[in-house]
């Protein structure tokens, strides 16, 4: 029979690169790094839309177009 391998130890999760942190500090921090991870990336909820009047795509619109002379006069008659 052959002996069983040592797997090789796994990779840490988290490193920390500067300062001391407590067991409870990094206890905290592994939770949150962990739910994170687990939250899936899930893309949040669009807000429906409210009214036309808070629709900010009409600050995008191209602008009106400027007719000759006169035309405020002819705005007003019946169509």
């Amino acid at each position: 029979m052959s002996e069983p391998q040592e797997t090789p130890p796994a990779r840490p999760m988290l490193r920390v690169v500067r300062g001391t942190p407590d067991e409870t500090e990094l206890a905290a921090l592994t939770a949150v790094v962990a739910a994170a991870a687990s939250s899936g990336g899930a893309e949040p909820e669009k807000p429906e839309r409210t009214s036309f009047w808070a629709d900010r795509a009409a600050l995008v619109r191209k602008p009106l177009p400027q007719p000759g002379s006169g035309a405020w006069r002819a705005s007003a008659w019946p169509r």
